[in-house]
């Protein structure tokens, strides 16, 4: 008997372990039911970066250049160390930034395209562009210079207004974009990241009051910054309208490159042509509804009409 128990008591637990594996096994591949390991996005440049806080390209769609990038002179100091928020310089780096007369600003509101052109021109120059921010999305992503502000890049990037914002710079290129576009591919940055898309139900987000807001604090924002740049920066300025270098890149390019007098090299332009989309525009989505309401859309347009005449833009 004692051995029939024993037997018993053996194939029970068999059993028993036998089927709790089975589960084990069973739940771990449920679709959902652990969380899965963020997938790691490798790039040419760099190969050791990954992080999933930023949707990033596919490895297919690695950054091709033209060119390796480098700096214009690597000896200059690196005035970095400020808040871009408030944009408040030391007076030693102010007045060491001011002494420079090469450093040109790359103005824009946010959604404006200034990251596809910052990409454009490092293809047809061969040299690094720089921000007052430091995005570690595009840090790592071909903008090695990202926080660079100094003549050692060829230009650097900003959405502030302001006289201290402006006071570093000898030059300017103001980029411009319809505000109705403009705040949409804000909206998108800040929930998907550079390339990715703000989900439907965001826009409907408290009954679509968020949005609303959302609206109508970045149009004034809009307003503010491109008004702020043209009317009151006391240097050079040149003014760049997105839809012009959507639908005439290398005119457009050729006339930046001329403001900034750098020389045009025809195989960098033609290779920058080329490779102009890259993985830094985000692609098109239709939305099965129409964020704008009527009543947004008129304030979104009389803003515009607005705004752009004072540029001395014709809209038909």
């Amino acid at each position: 008997m004692a051995l029939q128990g024993w037997r018993f008591f053996g194939v029970s637990a068999t059993i028993i372990i036998y089927i709790g594996g089975v589960l084990f096994l069973s739940m771990n591949n449920i679709p959902g039911s652990h969380p899965k390991r963020p997938r790691i996005e490798r790039f040419a440049e760099f190969p050791s970066f990954h992080s999933p806080r930023f949707p990033m390209p596919s490895r297919k769609m690695t950054i091709r250049w033209c060119r390796d990038l480098k700096y214009m002179n690597r000896d200059l100091p690196n005035y970095t160390d400020y808040r871009a928020d408030f944009y408040t310089l030391p007076s030693d780096v102010s007045a060491s930034l001011q002494a420079s007369p090469m450093l040109t600003a790359l103005a824009s509101f946010p959604g404006s395209g200034n990251t596809w052109l910052r990409y454009l021109l490092q293809q047809a120059t061969g040299i690094l562009t720089g921000s007052i921010y430091k995005d570690y999305g595009l840090l790592k992503t071909g903008f090695p210079a990202e926080n660079v502000c100094n003549s050692s890049v060829l230009l650097v990037k900003t959405h502030e207004w302001g006289g201290k914002s402006w006071a570093p710079f000898a030059k300017a290129i103001l980029l411009v974009r319809d505000p109705e576009k403009a705040i949409i591919a804000e909206f998108n940055r800040q929930s998907g990241g550079h390339i990715g898309f703000a989900s439907p139900d965001r826009y409907k987000r408290t009954k679509g009051k968020y949005w609303q807001q959302f609206v109508s604090n970045k149009l004034k924002g809009w307003e503010l910054m491109n008004l702020s740049w043209a009317r009151n920066f006391t240097g050079s300025i040149k003014v760049v309208f997105y839809d012009d270098l959507v639908h005439h890149t290398e005119r457009e390019l050729r006339a930046i490159l001329d403001f900034l007098q750098f020389p045009v090299d025809e195989t960098l332009l033609r290779c920058a042509i080329l490779r102009k989309e890259g993985i830094f525009r985000r692609k098109k989505r239709l939305l099965s509804f129409d964020p704008y309401t009527e009543a947004m859309r008129a304030q979104v347009q009389a803003r515009k009409r607005i705004v752009y005449s004072l540029l001395g833009r014709k809209e038909h």
